[in-house]
C-alpha cells in the first residue's frame, strides 16, 4: 500500500500528555481530510465510544504547554480546547468518521506504530519539557 502521509508528518503530530501518546483533534482532522469541527461533531455524537483512555479534553495548563512547544502562530484562531486521542481513540475515530480516507490513514498510523514504538514524541509535562 502506498503511504498517504509521510511518516515524518505522523511522528511530528504525536505528543506525550498524561503519560499517553496522543494526537490532537486538529492534526487528525488534517490527516483525515475533514474539518476539525466535523471531527468534533462525530466524536460528540458517538461519545460513548470514547472513554477517557481513548480521548480526553486538554486542561488549560496542557494547552499552554503545547502552545509554548508548537508556537503560537500555528494555534492562531483556535477557540476551543483540543481533544487528545490515544492510539485506541485514533482507531475508534476512523469508525465514526466513516470515510475511506479515514480508514486508510488509520491503517497507515497503525502500521507505522507497530514498527516504531520508541519514536520521538513531544511531552507537555513542564518537568519533561524544561529538563
Amino acid at each position: 500500500m502506498t503511504d498517504l502521509i509521510p511518516v515524518e508528518n505522523i511522528t511530528s503530530k504525536i505528543f506525550m500528555i498524561r503519560n499517553f501518546k496522543v494526537m490532537l483533534d486538529r492534526d487528525l482532522a488534517d490527516l483525515y481530510g475533514v474539518d476539525t469541527a466535523q471531527l468534533k461533531r462525530a466524536v460528540r455524537r458517538n461519545i460513548d465510544r470514547f472513554p477517557e483512555d481513548f480521548m480526553f479534553i486538554l486542561k488549560n495548563q496542557e494547552v499552554r504547554n503545547l502552545r509554548c512547544q508548537i508556537g503560537t502562530s500555528s494555534w492562531g484562531g483556535t477557540r476551543y480546547i483540543p481533544m487528545a486521542f490515544t492510539e485506541q481513540g485514533v482507531a475508534m475515530l476512523s469508525t465514526v468518521l466513516n470515510s475511506k480516507r479515514a480508514i486508510q490513514v488509520n491503517i497507515q498510523i497503525s502500521d507505522w506504530k507497530e514498527t516504531s514504538d520508541n519514536a520521538d514524541v513531544h511531552s507537555t509535562s513542564a518537568d519533561d519539557y524544561w529538563t
